[in-house]
């Protein structure tokens, strides 16, 4: 059998590539399973038709290879020896974060099984934290499940790696609340974004610098700060655009299907401002970028004299 996991949840792939394991039974490294990656992927067809000595069956575990990639030769020749090759006995697993439709990728879909394991969208996300909440007899409000999620992002690892600290802080027979997720889980940046715009949108000055600063603190690169912020400003400039002319504003923003929780978000800071206000924001931003790469300003001082002068 011919797996191909790929997708952009990490942790669901990994539980997967588990299962088959757990299934496949006992291993023995270099003799009935073999690693492979990058660096010695120019070796799989050998492997393939190299004998379990000892075992029925043998499992290879092919992770991160660039065989997928648009123009590869070796990808080619793969595909054309598995079409023929003789499997039986092989277990062969490939497992990649965004592979390219190639030829491997085709003749994959076409005689084994491509999984996709796409990020869950918030309902299926909110389930899954209440479970594993309750299996640890800890409580979680329907809402403040969806807050943490927006919080900590949509990915499963992330979201389990977060949890984690909470469960363990509510201990038997608590319950996680808003505060608790404030005070212990490693918001994403995005989400952070979120706050200084909702402050900004506030005209809460003080609040909004030191959601900048807290930012810089946590050592987010300043130049990555300006892109986030013109990306998010960007977001609401279009929705105002989207509004206007009666376009569906998720596909206007070109949201995931997971995503499409966002869209009220950003919905409710666009009427922050006006259309005018966020035109001036964004070519303020480019300004800064221009002028720092020009050795004319510091950008974490361009960044706040624009939220100053936003406030004022």
């Amino acid at each position: 059998m011919i797996y191909l996991l790929y997708g952009e949840d990490e942790y669901l792939r990994n539980e997967y590539l588990k299962k088959i394991k757990k299934t496949f039974g006992e291993i023995q490294l270099g003799i009935n399973y073999v690693q492979v990656d990058e660096n010695n992927v120019s070796n799989i067809i050998s492997d393939i038709e190299t004998p379990a000595f000892g075992f029925p069956t043998k499992l290879i575990i092919a992770k991160d290879t660039g065989l997928f990639k648009k123009k590869n030769a070796l990808a080619d020749s793969l595909s054309e020896y598995l079409k023929t090759a003789n499997l039986e006995g092989v277990e062969l697993v490939f497992v990649e974060n965004e592979p390219d439709k190639n030829s491997l990728f085709n003749t994959i879909s076409k005689i084994g099984e491509a999984k996709d394991f796409k990020e869950q969208k918030l309902p299926q996300l909110i389930t899954k934290v209440k479970s594993i909440a309750k299996a640890y007899n800890v409580n979680i409000a329907e809402n403040t499940a969806s807050y943490f999620i927006e919080c900590v992002g949509t990915n499963m690892s992330d979201i389990i790696n977060e949890l984690r600290k909470l469960i363990e802080y509510a201990g038997n027979g608590g319950t996680i609340v808003k505060e608790d997720i404030d005070a212990l889980s490693i918001k994403k940046s995005e989400s952070i974004i979120f706050d200084l715009t909702d402050n900004l949108g506030r005209k809460k000055i003080a609040d909004a610098i030191e959601v900048l600063h807290n930012l810089i603190y946590a050592k987010e690169p300043i130049q990555r700060i300006l892109i986030m912020l013109y990306n998010h400003f960007k977001k609401l400039y279009i929705i105002k655009l989207a509004v206007e002319e009666n376009k569906n504003v998720a596909q206007s923003l070109k949201l995931k299907p997971n995503q499409a929780f966002l869209v009220g978000k950003y919905q409710t800071q666009a009427k922050y401002f006006s259309k005018e206000e966020l035109r001036s924001l964004l070519e303020e931003l480019i300004k800064i970028d221009s002028s720092s790469k020009s050795g004319g300003i510091e950008i974490n001082v361009g960044l706040e004299t624009v939220l100053c002068k936003y406030c004022s």
